[in-house]
């Protein structure tokens, strides 16, 4: 643990929308809304009103009848994100992305250079606001779930510096959704037991909390809430995961449009491990329930892969399990995460399949779409149809 707040977490704030606010000056001070069908984004102004990520796009004009909508433009904010990260790694060659529009920075070794931790998120925040026209929150602590708790307290756009013999002060009042990694089913088990701020949770023993939420969350969030968290700053993590989800609005999908959909998913993480040199063992389906309930589905190969075929197979698999509760409960949003991710050279092709014509498809197809662009090349069942939006994802280091 180190003895002094070195660790920067910056956050763009909306990025989406902070991006369609620097380049069309009319719609500063407005509300934005990134998106048609569904909210991609919202600008702080919509959100005041109501409007939330992955809403649909009729309740959140129910919400916010002034509010403008706007199309994405998934190539500008790759722009914005290259320069923010351009000036990231400008600062300090210590640097770990978390997303596209956010990171942690370890600035510990630049006092003597620079200056002070603070001084030097002053500085960067500067550099962001005047070269990219963006608006950056900054919390700077001891450990990077500190900081990133102070980013978010901090924001919009905002600096916020919690000293190491300000942090019980800082972190215990907080509620228990201010926690790295406690969403809204965390959240709602540790309500039932009456644990509502940070400093409750850390009253409990380890092994309450453990009983409440399962060994490895309960002893995972049981240690952040005593502010323990020796994580260094990893400049060459790589993903253990990666994943892609479409919102799809409240009106009901047929099984084909799911299937569709679900189809257009694997094709973009199926090329994305390609292109990574990357394999993954396991595929998970995430859904949301039209009364907003959420389920996983998974299953774990026999062997890592990068085919688009068997992760569609599989993926297929998952879905058709789930049909009969998404006809009676609705869906508003499917996703796909493929995890236990490997290199490409430990890949062991042993299930029973000749995949070969797939894994010369797959080639073929890449090289197509290298040459002449991603949407040269689709699958028949794909023509014509509304391929959703594939946002930007953050360059992964080798």
């Amino acid at each position: 643990m180190r003895g002094e707040a070195t660790v920067l977490h910056a956050d763009l704030d909306a990025f989406y929308a902070s991006v369609e606010q620097r380049d069309a000056p009319e719609l500063r001070g407005r509300p934005v809304i990134v998106g048609g069908g569904v909210v991609l984004a919202a600008s702080y102004e919509a959100k005041a009103r109501g409007v939330r990520t992955a809403m649909g796009g009729r309740q959140a004009l129910e919400l916010c009848p002034d509010a403008v909508v706007v199309p994405p433009r998934m190539e500008a904010y790759s722009a914005a994100s290259k320069d923010v990260f351009a000036i990231f790694r400008d600062t300090t060659p210590l640097v770990e992305g978390l997303s596209i529009d956010e990171a942690f920075l370890e600035v510990g070794g630049l006092r003597h250079i620079v200056g002070t931790p603070e001084h030097v998120a002053v500085r960067l925040r500067e550099r962001v606001r005047a070269e990219v026209g963006l608006a950056i929150s900054v919390g700077v602590a001891r450990t990077k779930f500190l900081a990133k708790v102070a980013s978010a307290v901090g924001k919009p756009d905002g600096l916020l510096v919690v000293e190491p013999e300000r942090e019980e002060e800082f972190l215990l009042p907080l509620p228990v959704e201010r926690l790295w990694g406690v969403g809204a089913v965390t959240a709602e088990k540790l309500h039932r037991y009456g644990v509502r701020t940070v400093g409750q949770l850390a009253e409990l023993e380890a092994a309450t909390a453990e009983r409440m939420l399962g060994r490895a969350v309960g002893a995972h969030l049981h240690a952040l809430a005593r502010l323990r968290d020796p994580r260094p700053v990893d400049t060459t993590r790589r993903r253990g995961s990666i994943g892609s989800q479409r919102a799809l609005g409240s009106r009901p999908r047929s099984s084909e449009e799911l299937g569709l959909i679900l189809t257009q998913i694997i094709d973009r993480l199926a090329r994305r491990l390609r292109d990574g040199d990357r394999v993954c063992r396991t595929v998970v389906l995430r859904l949301r329930f039209g009364d907003f309930a959420k389920a996983t589905r998974s299953r774990t190969l026999g062997a890592p892969t990068d085919r688009t075929a068997i992760l569609l197979t599989v993926a297929q698999a998952l879905l058709g399990a789930a049909q009969a509760e998404i006809a009676e409960r609705g869906i508003t949003l499917i996703g796909i995460s493929l995890s236990q991710l490997d290199r490409a050279e430990n890949m062991q092709p042993e299930l029973p399949i000749d995949w070969g014509d797939e894994q010369r498809l797959d080639t073929v197809l890449d090289t197509l779409r290298d040459r002449f662009g991603a949407a040269s090349v689709s699958r028949a069942a794909q023509l014509g149809r509304d391929a959703g939006w594939s946002s930007p994802i953050l360059p992964e280091h080798e």
